[in-house]
């Protein structure tokens, strides 16, 4: 009977440090009160923004609208902003849309129709489609894979896309690749802290790589990684 009891007990031990450590491997105490937004210069964040820009820019495989009012055989649906940033429309021809805004396009659009094609055109560009925007999770996340967001998508919507982290996932160690016109950056974060609001949720750019605990990473990144603090520092590579 006592040993039956030991044994009874010991098992529950074991559940309950099991269950403890878990929880401490994937979970922080939530703050309460406005979550963490601050950009440490001392860590290389001040050109990296945690809010979404309020004027999208057009990027290659995007998708828009051109509508002309009242000249449906000027209006375009479903255009596809090509791989060199060019679209092409009746009677204009090739326009640049890559780094512009909507608006932007539709003013130089109005501009070049004003030109012995339409008296005092009006035009209006929507993005119906965000085809630039891919982001790659893998790691110890369920679902890893290529994912569509939509701009303003933080570091947490991005993992969630992937149906969220794997419970045996190293959630301090959590890789952000981005690849900029200066190279290849990489920056650390501790998800944990990301959850809580204690941490910096970053914006996610097109083509970021997210991996989620960097045991699937080569050895050259891991070591590289932990020289890393995890404060969402970017380092170029």
């Amino acid at each position: 009977m006592l040993k039956s009891m030991c044994a009874r007990t010991s098992s529950l031990t074991i559940a309950i440090a099991l269950s403890a450590g878990l929880a401490g491997c994937g979970s922080a105490p939530v703050q309460v009160g406005q979550v963490s937004s601050t950009r440490i210069a001392d860590y290389g964040q001040s050109d990296y923004s945690a809010k979404e820009d309020t004027d999208y820019i057009l990027r290659p495989s995007d998708v828009i609208n051109v509508t002309v009012f009242r000249e449906p055989d000027l209006s375009v649906a479903g255009l596809p902003v090509g791989s060199d940033g060019v679209i092409s429309l009746p009677l204009i021809g090739a326009i640049k849309a890559e780094g512009l805004t909507a608006r932007g396009l539709s003013e130089k659009i109005t501009q070049k129709l004003s030109v012995d094609v339409l008296r005092n055109p009006s035009v209006a560009v929507n993005v119906v489609q965000f085809g630039s925007h891919l982001v790659t999770v893998e790691g110890s996340v369920e679902k890893p894979g290529m994912y569509p967001f939509r701009p303003g998508t933080r570091l947490s919507g991005a993992i969630s896309l992937a149906s969220g982290p794997s419970r045996v996932a190293k959630l301090k160690e959590v890789a952000v690749f981005r690849q900029t016109s200066e190279g290849t950056f990489i920056a650390k974060f501790d998800y944990a802290a990301v959850r809580a609001g204690t941490m910096l949720d970053p914006v996610m750019q097109p083509n970021d790589r997210i991996v989620v605990g960097t045991s699937g990473l080569s050895q050259f990144w891991q070591d590289l990684l932990k020289t890393l603090p995890a404060l969402a520092l970017f380092t170029q590579i």
